[in-house]
């Protein structure tokens, strides 16, 4: 009897490590996907793939922590899974479809692009439980990934191809991939508070914003991702400013503090 409860326990837990991997390997499933749209010119169809794999991204962690089922292999194969769906993916198609008439200078952007990804991935599994969960060092490569799908979705949206404003797209790989391995701390909300109890306005307001994107999903979406790029500097900015109307003793305890985490 006790055997057979230890083999029920064994096989539960086994069907639950099995389930966030599960949605790991569609996250990389759509990346794959992505990559072969982009080589068969359907940048539109690889665009939205690559939005699907952050889907994908982010609820295998969530169903990780919520079935307690986070493992080292869990997040050795999450990144090497993120590598593809949000670092060679993006870097391919955005060459493809914008930036081959450049030549080296432009497969070298998608590379750096793709390389700094690479770092930032290595960085946060490094930095796994000696950083605060409350934010990300460096924009996340599912962002820098998401703001290449969106701006390509709403250039589509208007009809303009690639080769419309490709310096534009250039500078902006560039700037992602100084992003990501930069310093700047972004939100991870991550929070508890966050989904715990929000007041009516704040409702009202994410009704409206789900409203926006179910009307204008290239515009609402490429203006979110935006916000979420520039909210990592703003926020730098903001700091280094208040830091300079505070006293000798409390701006160096401030800058100790945030020199420890």
């Amino acid at each position: 009897m006790r055997k057979q409860k230890r083999f029920e326990k064994y096989k539960l837990n086994k069907g639950i490590y099995i389930l966030p991997n599960l949605f790991t390997s569609l996250n990389l499933l759509c990346g794959f996907y992505a990559i072969i749209a982009a080589i068969e010119g359907k940048y539109p169809a690889a665009a939205i793939s690559v939005m699907i794999a952050i889907v994908f991204d982010i609820l295998d962690g969530k169903i990780a922590r919520a079935t307690k089922t986070t493992s080292r292999f869990g997040v050795e194969y999450d990144s090497l899974a993120d590598l593809v769906s949000f670092g060679v993916a993006p870097g391919l198609m955005m060459y493809l479809w914008a930036l081959k008439p450049y030549g080296r200078l432009g497969w070298l952007a998608a590379f750096l692009f793709m390389a700094c990804g690479a770092l930032r991935l290595a960085r946060f599994n490094t930095q796994t439980g000696s950083v605060s969960s409350d934010y990300f060092v460096g924009l996340p490569i599912p962002a820098g990934a998401g703001m290449n799908a969106v701006t390509l979705l709403l250039f589509s949206r208007f009809d303009m191809g690639g080769e419309a404003n490709p310096v534009l797209i250039l500078v902006m790989l560039y700037l992602l991939s100084f992003l990501m391995v930069s310093p700047i701390k972004y939100n991870s909300f991550k929070k508890p508070e966050l989904f715990r109890r929000i007041n009516f306005h704040m409702m009202v307001t994410a009704l409206l914003v789900l409203i926006f994107i179910a009307a204008q999903p290239s515009i609402a979406l490429f203006v979110l991702c935006l916000a979420y790029v520039i909210s990592g500097p703003l926020t730098t900015l903001r700091y280094y400013r208040s830091m300079k109307h505070k006293k000798p003793e409390i701006r160096e305890n401030d800058e100790r503090g945030s020199t420890t985490v």
